[in-house]
């Protein structure tokens, strides 16, 4: 799955033993199971109860126990708590411990589900009918299965000799999402079927099976339904055994409107007319390969294709809004690219005879990798020659070079448990990249991840309330929490080292290997390790195995001095970094095995020598170098480490940026490190700005989006001095020179990103007051408005730079300009300039469009976030952060679950600088507490104390440099 936005949280094993019990509720379902009514009692018990996993318990013993043996985790945590196994238990109890959760138990298991649905998209709800075949593993009255949100009408039990038992008792844990099926004899172990008829609700909240609002071509809105069942969400749309272990395969028939676009994994096998309808039609698919629940699918709506077939005859449809197939052509090219570039890389075929990527109206996340039926935000999907800037088309190529590499690492192969998600989603946010830079090279993509996940990843990896890559999951519901920038980019980060330390020959290999050995089946991310140690003949698990485990990350110190033979020896040490610049106790500060190159100007632009880093101090002889050498660590900033240099070592390396001697990858990182040593107090905020003259230069788009993020940040905490306008001026005179150059319209024979450039400088300038800007921007606002359109690229530039001054009539025409568009791409560039607004009234207009019928669900919280982050005015966070008090209530009626409600609540409140904000936050979320955000609060808390004592450190240096270089 590709997430928005990277940056979600997750539990630490602090609170592996922590539960909360409440109240418990009983209440009676009526079940009818033909002509009588079986009495069920419900038990919900409302708790929360976070666990290390116990893999003896909860994978299949024998070759995974000996495999588990053999391993050894040196993590002691990972064998301490056992859970309880309900595989004897559930023989004579149909309730569950309030206490505890539990993984299913084996003694029955899905073979195969015959499913048939048919959704109701008048009165938003849905009937089921699904017949599993199982195996019964050991005798027992109970069948314990997942289910939510769904009303049992029959279960009856069809053994193979065809003789049947009907449940005598269906108890409903509607907390756990657990059903219990209990039968009036003991079920005997061998096959059997086991039939439930069933209904349940197309939901509005973008989660299992969902309805989703369009606009069709005549104006009128209506409803399509589709699915979204990761992490565990399948047991809303068919009871089930949800876990990805628990593999089978599916025979899927939906019936619907004969005039409907029906969809699922698989490829439509026949539409027959149901018997005694005019209209309604059942569309039966073909059976898909084993694999786990959350990745099955069905969409019922009304949509246009393009298609085409790969090299190696696979059929891609690219299903798009009615009227809008040529939207989905961009993304189709990319995608007869990438299959066969992953068929090639992993030495596997796609295995499926079809491949539909499809854009969803309503959806929470970037895309979903069902297989076989991909799903995607309109933003994620659909790209508009004419309207759809580069960024966008960068965009959808990532995105579905990330879902496409699923297909096989996730869907082929599965994580054992949630616990492993990092392997599946760390990885496909690594290779997304290695593919577009494969299919589209002009993009210089590896910069960007540099930009997007490496800086992001370590920015989050800093604080003190971040997690390991690697943690332990309970019930799915701390899934959510899991889903942050450490799962995603860290784990991409790790992964990217990892290739660079055993090559790509022995990566390939082992990927290889791997895929191939646990092919339909599930594994964990120590059976990556051994595949990748046997094809490198290095110790990957010795040095992974620190990376994934421990949280955080080191710095390393590096100064030089010259031996008696007139060598250079480098002098390194590593320390656990924090952004806050606090010492780690003992318990606190890491060793990491770090994989260091070194780089010298007589090397460059080859390594000059490359070491593991495995003790806390260490020394390099470089050998002879010339006086006046430079050194630079981590050639194209692939360790995960920041590098403080000496003062003198930074000097040399700054004539550099001048001269862009550097690859954009090491002038990005290095500007990275000393904004992030600057802030723990490593640094002085003056001395970098210093630095940071030297970029005056720089062409890079990429280079310039991360330093510009860093100023931004900078600029905003300085929202709460006198002197910020000054620091907005120094902003300014830094990008003036590179604005002159490339000016506002396009030179010829310039690249895409050249173009990107540009608009990423302009709209920086204009959100910073620059007279020339804005008004120019005025201009052609003016002329966009009569039908003199601005280039795609440029529009967020015009729109954010013209709300400078906040006048009414101006957002008026903006909020007007995002109504009557029909493509999302230029709704979501609009509605996020409207944050650029600068007074009160103006910013509260915007708060509440944000929340209007105007703005998609899934896109209020990107909108909030937009005027939240504004930095040319205190009111924006401040107002921002008052309004999401005053409007709580409908905020989390809305979001109560999932990451949007842990983007909000981070982001409204990370920007804070005081120590009155820091109390007024902490009350609120004590008063009001968000259980799936519970770490992003925390850690919106520490970014306002580490805001708040970085300025008392630097304010004084920091107000002398801007007003001698003014």
């Amino acid at each position: 799955m590709f997430k928005t936005s990277r940056s979600r949280k997750v539990l630490s094993i602090k609170n592996v033993l922590k539960f909360q019990s409440k109240v418990s509720l009983s209440k009676q379902i009526n079940l009818r199971n033909n002509n009588h009514i079986i009495r069920a009692s419900s038990s919900t018990n409302f708790k929360n109860f976070y666990f290390q996993k116990n893999l003896e318990n909860r994978i299949n013993l024998g070759e995974s126990l000996r495999i588990l043996e053999i391993k050894n985790f040196k993590n002691s945590i990972f064998n301490a708590l056992f859970t309880r196994n309900l595989s004897t238990s559930a023989k004579n109890s149909s309730k569950m411990s309030s206490h505890e959760f539990v993984r299913l138990p084996k003694n029955v298991t899905p073979v195969n589900y015959v499913l048939e649905l048919q959704p109701d998209l008048k009165n938003f709800t849905f009937t089921g009918r699904v017949v599993v075949d199982v195996k019964v593993n050991s005798e027992t009255s109970t069948v314990l299965l997942n289910s939510a949100e769904l009303s049992f009408s029959e279960a009856v039990f069809e053994s193979s000799n065809g003789s049947k038992l009907t449940s005598s008792n269906v108890n409903l844990d509607e907390h756990n999402e657990l059903a219990t099926i209990t039968f009036p004899e003991a079920l005997s172990v061998g096959t059997g079927k086991l039939h439930i008829s069933y209904t349940g609700i197309l939901n509005d909240k973008l989660k299992g099976f969902y309805r989703t609002k369009y606009v069709h071509p005549s104006g009128e809105e209506r409803y399509a339904a589709t699915t979204q069942f990761e992490a565990a969400d399948a047991r809303r749309a068919l009871p089930c055994w949800d876990e990805p272990a628990l593999k089978a395969s599916f025979d899927v028939t939906i019936v619907a409107d004969g005039d409907k676009t029906v969809l699922s994994n698989m490829p439509l096998l026949d539409a027959t007319q149901v018997e005694g309808s005019s209209t309604l039609k059942r569309f039966r698919f073909d059976r898909t390969p084993i694999m786990s629940t959350y990745l099955l699918a069905f969409v019922v709506g009304e949509f246009d294709y393009i298609e085409d077939r790969d090299r190696n005859g696979v059929l891609i449809r690219v299903y798009t809004p009615l009227g809008k197939q040529e939207l989905g052509r961009f993304a189709l090219e990319v995608s007869i690219k990438t299959l066969p570039f992953y068929t090639d890389y992993f030495r596997i075929s796609y295995p499926l005879p079809k491949l539909d990527l499809i854009a969803i109206a309503d959806f929470a996340a970037g895309a979903m990798e069902n297989w076989g039926l991909v799903t995607y935000r309109e933003t994620a999907l659909l790209i508009d020659p004419k309207n759809s800037s580069l960024q966008s088309k960068q965009t959808v190529a990532i995105v579905v070079g990330h879902e496409l590499a699923h297909q096989w690492f996730g869907n082929i192969v599965t994580m054992e448990w949630w616990t492993h998600l990092w392997l599946n989603e760390g990885f496909a946010s690594w290779i997304e990249y290695l593919c577009v830079d494969h299919c589209l090279p002009e993009l210089d993509i590896w910069t960007y991840f540099v930009n997007s996940d490496y800086c992001r990843a370590l920015e989050l990896d800093s604080l003190k309330n971040s997690h390991p890559i690697e943690v332990p999951v309970g019930p799915p519901s701390e899934v959510d929490e899991i889903f942050d920038a450490i799962s995603y980019s860290k784990g991409a980060t790790a992964i990217r080292m990892l290739h660079n330390y055993i090559g790509d020959d022995a990566f390939r290999t082992g990927l290889h290997n791997y895929l191939e050995k646990f092919k339909y089946k599930n594994a964990v991310t120590e059976d990556l390790w051994e595949a990748l140690t046997e094809a490198s003949q290095k110790p990957v698990n010795e040095l992974m195995h620190l990376w994934t485990s421990q949280t955080g990350y080191p710095y390393i110190n590096v100064s030089h001095y010259v031996n008696q033979n007139g060598e250079t020896v480098l002098k390194l040490s590593q320390e656990r970094f924090f952004s806050n610049g606090a010492k780690p106790t003992e318990e606190e500060n890491f060793l990491w095995k770090v994989p260091i190159t070194v780089v010298t100007k007589s090397s460059h632009p080859n390594v000059h020598r490359e070491i593991v880093l495995e003790k806390r101090h260490d020394e390099v002889n470089l050998g002879v170098l010339g006086a006046n050498d430079w050194i630079k660590l981590n050639k194209n900033t692939v360790g995960i480490y920041r590098t403080n240099y000496t003062p003198e070592l930074l000097q040399r390396l700054s004539s550099l940026i001048q001269e862009q001697t550097l690859h954009p990858t090491d002038r990005l990182g290095l500007q990275s490190d000393v904004f992030a040593l600057s802030m723990a107090g490593l640094l002085s905020a003056a001395d970098v700005l210093r630095f940071l003259e030297g970029f005056s230069s720089e062409e890079n788009v990429t280079v310039w989006r991360d330093l510009i993020s860093n100023l931004l940040s900078l600029s905003h905490t300085l929202l709460n001095t006198d002197f910020q306008p000054q620091f907005q001026q120094f902003i300014v005179r830094l990008l003036k020179p590179i604005s002159k150059k490339f000016g506002w319209n396009p030179i010829e024979g310039e690249s895409g990103l050249q173009g990107m450039c540009r608009a990423t400088v302009l709209r920086t300038l204009g959100i910073n007051g620059d007279r020339e800007t804005i008004e120019e921007a005025k201009r052609r606002f003016n002329a966009h408005l009569e039908g003199n359109l601005i280039p795609a690229d440029l529009r967020a530039a015009v729109y954010s730079s013209v709300l400078y001054d906040s006048e009414e009539q101006v957002l008026d025409q903006l909020i007007d300009l995002h109504n009557k568009s029909d493509l999302q791409e230029e709704k979501m560039r609009v509605a996020t300039s409207l944050g650029s607004v600068r007074t009160e009234p103006l910013i509260r207009k915007v708060l509440d469009f944000a929340l209007s019928p105007s703005v998609r669900s899934q896109d209020s919280v990107t909108v909030l976030c937009a005027v939240s982050s504004n930095t040319s005015t205190k009111l924006s966070s401040d107002i921002t952060w008052k309004y999401v008090k005053e409007n709580w209530d409908t905020i989390y009626s809305r979001y109560s679950s999932g990451f949007l409600i842990t983007k909000l609540c981070k982001t409204v409140v990370e920007n804070f600088a005081t120590q009155s904000d820091y109390e007024d936050v902490d009350t609120f979320f004590k008063a009001h507490p968000v259980p799936a955000a519970q770490r992003s609060i925390q850690q919106g808390l520490e970014s306002i104390q580490v805001n708040r004592a970085w300025l008392e450190r630097d304010e004084k240096h920091l107000r002398e440099f801007l007003a001698s270089s003014a």
